[in-house]
């Protein structure tokens, strides 16, 4: 097989719906830049997924590529029903009444899939529709009607989520439902799970014991959507597999104000806890309609990428857009001049400067070490590659939070390790047994043989030469070619 590097060091997930899901869009988006799959179950049958699932497998087969499958669970989330005449404007001033009875809409009547609404919310609360795009003041709460009036006006469509700030929620994450899709997509060899609604450890927690209940381990992406996340964030850090910014119902249950900052404070958070970290929502929006970015579209993803971030994500933009492939492509372009000069830009010195002050802060850990070394003598001698051998993944994200300049080349006989390892920023995993002794010199004549390293250049690998088992990296060897 002929080792070939990705566009860009930033990992591109894209959401797979009725515009993707062919094979010859597919192909092209991933020739284009696209990492990851993602597979929203918000929307759709499983037996929709499940085609879709084969088809991004024989496509990446076809390709020779590894892409792995992001299923990202509905949680608790609240939505309207389905509307008869869609979209329904709703219009500021006018009355409008929210039912959980399971009623087609007749007039200003709007069904909701949530049968607790009357005792989460009361006269003067405030919902949202729409990621927030609508806003409603409640007048009354009568039987299971909720009536309210229209403080901001707009379209509204079947499926769009309802959001209650600051209110009482019945409802726990993962949900029954969550737990029959998870079992569902076990069995068609998923293990990536996006966990909606997180809102402390224990959400993780019970999805993962739900998986190995089942013989299965499992990666737990847990989603930042709600306020309580952001207070527990340090507990869900220690459970879950990877962190999800996901800012559209975050700056709804949050002040819209707040999540610039808090988006940087939760990359930097997971960045120190070596958990890979994706910025979501809304990122190139407008490509949904149009072939080119508005210019504060691609500002948002270059800061994200500045801050962090470890992968960026295309929701509507690939699912339902008109663009996909160029949304792709123009993410992608995005990323590859982004961090081309990330080294000269003095903010991301800096967010790389404070996690160094945080670690050494701490009671630093061999591998901690070892992979800030990585990262210093990638940047003092210009290397190009760090090899890293890894039995669980770890010690290619602990270099990768640093952002090194060269590609991290992670190495692991498990295509499950290998596929999780493709949402860390400039991770390159192959799956390969590191146990006999000559699989570094097996990568290192792949790389002059695609000329990707000269004679003279340098390399660097991190191995646990002493020690055995998770956090056993324990070496840092500089080779030359």
């Amino acid at each position: 097989m002929k080792f070939s590097l990705p566009c860009c060091k930033t990992k591109l997930i894209c959401t797979i719906g009725p515009s993707s899901c062919s094979e010859n869009v597919l192909r092209d988006m991933l020739e284009s830049g696209m990492s990851i799959a993602r597979l929203n179950f918000s929307h759709g049958t499983f037996e929709d997924h499940k085609k879709d699932i084969e088809i991004i497998r024989s496509t990446a087969a076809g390709l020779d590529r590894i892409v792995p499958i992001l299923v990202d669970l509905p949680g608790p989330k609240i939505r309207v029903g389905i509307l008869e005449n869609e979209p329904m404007l709703l219009e500021k001033g006018s009355l409008v009444t929210l039912t959980t009875e399971r009623v087609h809409t007749t007039g200003n009547r709007i069904p909701v899939t949530y049968s607790r609404l009357t005792e989460s919310v009361h006269p003067k609360s405030v919902i949202y529709l729409n990621d927030g795009f609508i806003e409603l003041e409640v007048i009354e709460v009568r039987g299971k009607d909720v009536i309210c009036r229209v403080i901001s006006e707009g379209p509204l469509l079947s499926g769009k989520g309802l959001n209650l700030p600051g209110a009482r929620l019945f409802a726990d994450s993962p949900t029954e439902r969550d737990l029959e899709l998870i079992g569902a997509a076990l069995d068609e060899g998923i293990s990536i799970f996006g966990i909606s609604f997180v809102e402390s450890a224990e959400s993780i927690v019970r999805t993962r014991e739900f998986a190995r209940k089942k013989g299965k381990e499992i990666y737990a992406v847990a989603k930042i959507e709600r306020a309580s996340a952001v207070d527990n964030i340090d507990e869900i850090l220690k459970v879950a597999d990877a962190l999800m910014i996901a800012r559209g119902d975050l700056g709804v249950e949050v002040p819209i104000e707040e999540v610039p900052a808090l988006q940087k404070e939760l990359i930097r958070k997971a960045n120190i806890a070596c958990r890979p970290v994706i910025t979501a929502t809304q990122m190139l929006e407008s490509m949904v309609d149009s072939t080119r970015p508005t210019r504060a579209e691609t500002t948002d993803v270059a800061n994200a990428i500045l801050d962090g971030t470890d992968a960026v994500m295309l929701s509507e933009e690939t699912a339902i857009g008109k663009y996909p492939v160029e949304t792709v492509s123009m993410m992608a372009r995005i990323a590859t001049v982004t961090e081309t000069r990330r080294r000269s830009i003095r903010s991301a010195a800096f967010i790389r400067n404070l996690l160094h002050e945080d670690l050494r802060k701490g009671q630093i850990t061999v591998p901690d070490m070892i992979s800030l070394n990585a990262s210093e003598t990638a940047m003092a001698l210009d290397v190009k590659f760090i090899l890293t051998p890894t039995e669980t993944g770890t010690s290619a994200r602990r270099i990768a939070r640093f952002k090194p300049e060269g590609w991290i080349l992670a190495s692991n006989p498990q295509k499950s390790v290998c596929g999780f390892l493709f949402f860390s920023y400039g991770v390159c995993p192959t799956v390969m047994e590191t146990a006999h002794a000559g699989w570094s010199d097996s990568i290192l004549d792949r790389l002059k043989e695609a000329k990707l390293v000269q004679k003279g250049e340098y390399i660097i690998m991190t191995e646990g030469r002493f020690s055995k088992g998770e956090g056993s990296t324990d070496s840092l060897s500089i080779i030359t070619v």
